[in-house]
């Protein structure tokens, strides 16, 4: 008899190809309805609702619903994580077209991961922030020194407020991409909203990507001397 929860379950359901990407899709950490999760994973509407009803089931997916839609998001951030060390280890994908390799670029450039930066800039920000002195690494977690309290909170960040919400505050994501760590918790998702506030970031329509603005550029390189 085997007392430990059902690995076998959670495998079945990242194990189909489509329900994968309705996953990996889903980690923009927006809210999707089927129809547009059946788009990015290249199948029927109907097709979709079948995967996201199994998905519902095991627990890896939230449904909303608003008068007669339906709107789809991850069940919460520790699916993402674990969604994310499942892409570090899985093998690249084949790129069969110039569109492809146009989007697994930017991917590998600049994303969100549910609701905090990944990619290169997430990866680039954190090790910033590190040789400044903001952040300490430890086993799994960055650990904010008094010198970054100074830094978040001249920079618009109530780290207080970020400290009460129910979650880990400021955890060591795995970046499937670069292989380096980039800061996640509820300190990465007050960054990337900062961000996204300051008009430095926006997001690239249709896939998890973002881009840099020009403003950006110049605000990046200022503030944390990241080149991008």
């Amino acid at each position: 008899m085997n007392i430990n929860p059902n690995v076998a379950e959670v495998a079945f359901l990242l194990g189909e190809t489509s329900r994968a990407t309705i996953l990996t899709s889903l980690m923009d950490g927006r809210f999707h309805t089927a129809s547009e999760l059946a788009f990015m994973a290249a199948i029927t509407p109907q097709t979709a609702s079948f995967h996201l009803s199994k998905l519902i089931e095991g627990n890896l997916v939230n449904v909303e619903k608003h008068g007669r839609h339906r709107y789809f998001q991850l069940a919460n951030g520790e699916v993402a994580r674990i969604l994310e060390s499942f892409l570090a280890i899985s093998p690249p994908p084949e790129v069969r077209s110039l569109k492809q390799s146009s989007q697994v670029k930017l991917l590998r450039e600049a994303r969100t991961c549910y609701d905090h930066l990944a990619g290169k800039l997430g990866v680039d920000l954190t090790e910033s922030m590190l040789n400044a002195g903001y952040l300490e690494k430890e086993v799994r977690d960055f650990v904010v020194t008094p010198k970054g309290e100074q830094f978040f909170t001249d920079f618009g960040l109530d780290l207080c407020i970020l400290k009460r919400k129910r979650r880990s505050f400021s955890h060591a994501c795995l970046d499937w991409s670069e292989r380096h760590h980039h800061l996640a918790g509820s300190l990465g998702h007050g960054l990337m909203t900062h961000f996204f506030e300051l008009g430095w970031i926006i997001q690239v329509p249709s896939i998890r990507a973002v881009k840099v603005t020009d403003k950006g550029k110049v605000g990046f390189k200022q503030a944390f001397n990241i080149n991008v």
